[in-house]
């Protein structure tokens, strides 16, 4: 069984992958793709073109390549501006384009057999504002399929903040051991 981390922080070793490393560091065969080392473009809206959408020559296909088998996702991501990051967005957005293309036809059923979480790192009131942001991403795997199983909100600001919120790293704790017992078990589902 796969687990894929999806990573939208434009910071190295930002709060919010410290957070997620405490998730993820007694797992195996982690799957880990940090946006930022990806050149992606925004998508270009071409879902009512007669032609559909034109390929793009970039590094997206790369990412979803990495992450079409796994079995469980989990999008990580600074709360910027009370939304995840615009490198999260553009990745998501560009779902619009990948549920048309014949290179993954089944893209959006391949989704539906997954489960999603999101470990989310926000310096004002993330625990209440940070529900927007749940919210969206509640309705973005509504959307596509994925099966939302759940987030992590932390508390941070500057550089290792995120070792002061003993709540978030309790829960970060959590989580890990649930999808470690799933992976003991052979499976994460």
């Amino acid at each position: 069984m796969k687990l894929g981390v999806i990573y939208g922080s434009m910071r190295e070793n930002g709060n919010t992958a410290r957070l997620t490393e405490e998730v993820i560091k007694h797992l195996p065969g982690v799957t880990e793709v940090d946006l930022k080392n990806y050149d992606f473009k925004d998508i270009i809206d071409q879902r009512h073109d007669k032609g559909g959408f034109d390929r793009v020559d970039d590094e997206y296909d790369r990412i979803i390549d990495q992450i079409i088998d796994c079995d469980v996702l989990i999008f990580s991501t600074p709360i910027y501006w009370y939304g995840m990051t615009s490198v999260m967005k553009r990745f998501i957005d560009r779902w619009s384009q990948t549920v048309r293309d014949d290179k993954y036809p089944d893209f959006k059923e391949k989704m539906g057999q997954k489960q999603a979480y999101i470990i989310a790192v926000g310096g004002d009131n993330p625990r209440e504002k940070g529900i927007a942001l749940v919210k969206q991403f509640t309705y973005i795997c509504q959307f596509i399929g994925l099966q939302y199983k759940g987030y992590v909100l932390g508390q941070a600001a500057k550089p290792d903040d995120i070792l002061q919120d003993e709540e978030a790293l309790e829960d970060a704790r959590k989580l890990g051991e649930l999808l470690q017992k799933r992976a003991e078990m052979g499976n994460y589902l």
